[in-house]
């Protein structure tokens, strides 16, 4: 793994997000990483937003002409309507089901590269772009640097509908606790943009704070529960990370991607 940091003065938490968006998009753009004609995914939530933004100037600048952004949920669908980015399928003939990069945000960051995503509710799509991307970009503030996954941020599990009680049991005997996520402002449970529901579950820490489990082992354990669709482990695509740190810096991480 190799790493770097580059400071920029100090920040407030918003601003980090701002800043370390848009510091990877230029990286990306300056190191040959991002180019014109690109098949670009385009993650969704409060970090992958100003990195979308960033992108779309570069194309309305003229430095991406050709550019085919395919997002990861309803929110940047429309975020990329309203900034003028050119949005696909995965399915599309444009795509053909690889992408050459993907951006995108992350609530939880190891020291391995392993991460949880899911947060907003968006990780099935997220996953299915993250894992047919030839190169796979996180950004992120420091806050979501973890010592070890499962214990802290929980792991977000999308379920059939119909299987939430048989997979609450299953989670169970895998050491979970899990809990049906509730709306804000909005009476029930969290409605996926896929028509699922959302299992939050933690794990209780060992001695020492130390985790459980093992992500890269459960996340294929987990999806081989009957009514599971997928869950929030993000483990098999070693991704190039870039932390926003308290003092404004911007730190880069590769694990191998």
């Amino acid at each position: 793994m190799a790493a770097e940091t580059t400071a920029q003065g100090g920040r407030s938490p918003a601003e980090q997000k701002e800043l370390v968006a848009r510091y990877a998009v230029d990286d990306l753009f300056e190191r040959g990483l991002l180019l014109p004609g690109m098949k670009l995914g385009l993650g969704t939530g409060s970090t992958a937003m100003p990195a979308v933004r960033r992108v779309a100037e570069l194309l309305a600048e003229g430095k991406l002409p050709g550019l085919r952004g395919v997002p990861t949920s309803f929110q940047t669908s429309i975020a990329c309507e309203e900034l003028g980015i050119p949005t696909f399928s995965m399915n599309s003939r444009e795509i053909g089901g690889a992408l050459d990069l993907a951006i995108d945000g992350a609530d939880e960051v190891s020291p391995q590269g392993h991460l949880i995503k899911g947060g907003g509710a968006a990780l099935l799509l997220e996953k299915i772009v993250a894992y047919n991307a030839s190169r796979f970009v996180i950004v992120a503030d420091s806050s979501k640097e973890a010592a070890s996954l499962g214990t802290g941020f929980a792991l977000p599990v999308e379920v059939i509908p119909e299987a939430r009680v048989s997979v609450m049991k299953a989670l169970e005997k895998l050491g979970a606790q899990a809990v049906l996520r509730e709306g804000v402002r909005k009476a029930g449970p969290v409605v996926t943009d896929n028509g699922n529901l959302i299992l939050d579950c933690r794990w209780k820490a060992l001695e020492g704070g130390r985790s459980p489990i093992d992500p890269a082992s459960l996340e294929g354990e987990i999806n081989r529960i009957v009514g599971v669709v997928e869950n929030g482990f993000f483990t098999k695509n070693p991704p190039r990370v870039y932390l926003a740190r308290a003092d404004g810096s911007v730190e880069t991480r590769d694990f191998g991607n």
